[in-house]
């Protein structure tokens, strides 16, 4: 990582610790992008468990997770009911509308939103989230408009790169790390 991007996440350190609801992009930020069809035309795509585990632990520490894609659903909504994920709202075609419908459902702020998104697609709800942060292989164009850049990719660790660098914003990780983590919800 680059001094400028450590710099820009110290300085940001502040914003991350008000984050309640994380609002992640799929195809690009959950998997690494890529679709693998069949000869049925059925969709399969590839998960990271460490990035499963990073959404867990941020449920357990009261941060809300909703997926919100342009793709389509399937292997999405089955990772979503997996991770037990409060919303996953897929074939979006305006993402600033959904995600503004779902701060107001949930009852949360601008200033206690992030996102995360990996294309041009995703930089439509800049101005309604207090974050805008790309994983390391998004676009060009989105990593120089988003606030913060992950040093991983999407679909390898991004998203538990980013629940770590929340957790601690809000001095929780040491504790995580220290104890260690169970799943007490099955």
């Amino acid at each position: 990582m680059n001094i400028i991007n450590k710099l820009k996440w110290l300085r940001e350190k502040k914003n991350l610790s008000k984050i309640k609801l994380i609002i992640l992009d799929i195809d690009g930020v959950l998997t690494d992008g890529f679709l693998f069809y069949d000869d049925k035309g059925g969709i399969s795509k590839r998960f990271s468990v460490r990035d499963g585990l990073g959404i867990r632990i941020l449920q357990e520490n009261h941060i809300s997770i909703v997926f919100l894609s342009g793709g389509s659903s399937g292997a999405s909504e089955e990772r979503a009911k997996q991770l037990n994920v409060e919303k996953c709202i897929t074939n979006v075609k305006d993402k600033e509308k959904d995600l503004k419908k779902i701060q107001k459902n949930l009852g949360f702020k601008k200033e206690e939103t992030l996102f995360v998104g990996d294309d041009i697609n995703d930089l439509v709800v800049k101005d309604s989230v207090n974050l805008l942060v790309a994983p390391n292989n998004a676009s060009n164009f989105l990593k120089r408009k988003a606030h913060l850049i992950l040093k991983n990719n999407g679909g390898d660790g991004a998203i538990r790169e980013l629940a770590e660098r929340v957790l601690d914003s809000k001095g929780i990780l040491e504790k995580v790390t220290r104890l260690g983590w169970k799943d007490l919800n099955k």
